[in-house]
């Protein structure tokens, strides 16, 4: 065998390796722990989020292009804040487009004063 095909050889069965190890510790995570693992492999390939705030019946606030939103934690402890935050493009006119003038923006909305839809953007072609 050449030095070469004895490197790829070598890498190959590294990445093997690799890939059986996550998947063994991936079986042993909490239920919990693998959500936050497949979280964070949704946010690094990313979304197109959309999230609609209402008042009542009236939609107030809508944010698009948003790759996902967070649960603030506290910083005593690991207990889960009441609100949750993220970076969205503020869609003014409601309209799922952003249009010149709406720009990203940082949002944070409580979970006790507001009733909040997030969901995937249906259209991908319109953003």
């Amino acid at each position: 065998m050449t030095k070469t095909a004895l490197i790829q050889r070598s890498l190959n069965q590294k990445s093997s390796i690799a890939v059986i190890l996550f998947a063994f510790l991936a079986a042993g995570c909490t239920q919990e722990t693998q959500n936050k693992l497949g979280r964070a492999v949704q946010n690094w390939t990313g979304t197109n989020g959309i999230l609609d705030i209402y008042a009542g019946e009236k939609l107030v606030n809508r944010f698009i292009g948003i790759d996902k939103l967070s649960t603030a934690v506290a910083t005593q402890g690991n207990s889960p804040r009441p609100y949750r935050f993220g970076y969205g493009i503020f869609d003014a006119n409601q309209n799922l487009i952003a249009d010149p003038g709406e720009k990203k923006v940082y949002f944070e909305f409580s979970d006790y004063s507001t009733s909040y839809i997030f969901y995937e953007h249906p259209n991908d072609d319109k953003n």
